[in-house]
């Protein structure tokens, strides 16, 4: 197994910049690449922490539960993306972690802050994440990205009327790359549930409910939803347990422990990718699960996908 990767590579200036600009002192080569390699080697994706950053204050989702007043919600789907928020001048993972999009693709952006997920489209989240992880963009990669935004963090307005002001900001920014979420109004549980069937049918993941009377608070609460047709949630990975037989030098398990202390191991649903360079510790993960021990642990936990990697330094929604 590899060993952990460090947050923040370190470079000399002079070896960073002849990184950047490469033997022929043009932009383009990734720091960290093997000097040896050729110009045929494929960039390598660093980390984007970056002293100074905190992660920034979001909303985040309760699961939903079947008794709620569905009428009170809008509903959208789940987008399989990297959750980003925009607080101005720049984008900013939840982790912490300045994104380093291209100048033209946040061209327009309005001057206060956004939340919304980078999106290619259903099923291509390994090669979203891959991209907006560049140390440095690459242009080709981001044409295919949208800036999906479904809140405005800094109104003080209730989500309905957060809702059509972002609409029209959205529209007056004129950017391709900025779109705004369209939710619907559902009349009830079995009419969620029917969206939900026809949305999972198509590839779509799960929908997100967010009650129309709620004005944005960064915490968690059940003013904002999640449905699927699975459970998930979130660690924080504390360890990683090496592989044994065919696995041998790769990642076995991952340890991790859950907002409320409990500490247990996930050691299936990882791609060979993620087992050859597995989350670094302090990452947010998400897993799925079936049911729950008398004692809380998570039962059949599998691994699902990197939320975002430590901001600071390792060790350590």
């Amino acid at each position: 197994m590899k060993p952990l990767r460090s947050p923040v590579p370190r470079y000399s200036i002079p070896a960073l910049l002849a990184a950047l600009l490469g033997p022929s002192g043009t932009a383009g080569a990734d720091p960290g690449a093997d000097p040896g390699a050729g110009p045929a080697a494929a960039p390598v994706v660093v980390s984007l922490a970056r002293p100074g950053l905190a992660p920034p204050p979001l909303m985040l989702a309760e699961v939903y539960r079947p008794g709620l007043a569905v009428a009170d919600y809008w509903v959208s789907e789940k987008l399989d993306g990297v959750r980003a928020y925009w607080d101005g001048a720049r984008l900013i993972s939840r982790g912490g972690h300045e994104i380093r999009a291209p100048a033209w693709f946040t061209a327009g952006f309005p001057q206060e802050p956004l939340d919304g997920e980078l999106w290619l489209g259903r099923g291509r989240f390994e090669a979203l994440s891959g991209t907006v992880r560049r140390l440095v963009p690459v242009d080709a990669a981001w044409r295919e990205v949208r800036f999906v935004v479904f809140d405005l963090p800094g109104s003080g307005a209730v989500f309905g009327a957060r809702l059509t002001r972002l609409q029209g900001l959205v529209a007056a920014a004129g950017n391709p790359g900025l779109q705004a979420l369209e939710p619907v109004r559902v009349a009830d549980h079995g009419a969620l549930m029917a969206m939900l069937q026809r949305l999972t049918r198509a590839g779509g993941e799960g929908l997100m409910l967010h009650r129309d009377g709620a004005r944005y608070r960064a915490a968690r609460s059940p003013d904002l939803l999640k449905l699927k047709p699975y459970e998930d949630a979130e660690a924080r990975v504390i360890g990683q347990v090496p592989g044994k037989g065919r696995l041998q030098g790769l990642l076995g398990a991952l340890k991790v422990q859950d907002e409320e202390g409990r500490r247990f191991r996930i050691g299936t649903g990882f791609t060979d990718a993620v087992r050859r360079d597995p989350p670094p510790l302090g990452s947010l993960v998400t897993f799925k699960y079936r049911g729950r021990t008398r004692e809380g642990i998570p039962r059949f936990a599998s691994f699902l996908r990197v939320d975002s990697e430590p901001a600071g330094p390792v060790p350590g929604r």
